[in-house]
């Protein structure tokens, strides 16, 4: 989950990827997902997972969790 550093607007991305780094990067320089460009973003929670599959699932579970979101952004935040 990244969360946007470029102004006061909380705004939080969730994806998945197999490469973390190069993802965050696509992302800070507008060539990310279209939500994403405009803005600058952060790490601030990320999980393994053996397969894809595995992934995709939490990745669409968390997308519609604003609340666990919340928390995951607040914990951040402490």
């Amino acid at each position: 989950m990244l969360k946007n550093i470029t102004n006061n607007k909380k705004k939080t991305y969730v994806g998945y990827t197999n490469n973390l780094i190069k993802r965050l990067i696509k992302h800070n320089s507008n060539k990310g997902a279209k939500s994403t460009k405009g803005y600058k973003w952060e790490l601030i929670f990320k999980k393994k997972f053996l397969s894809k599959s595995k992934a995709m699932s939490y990745e669409y579970k968390l997308k519609k969790d604003r609340k666990k979101r919340s928390v995951i952004l607040k914990d951040f935040n402490n």
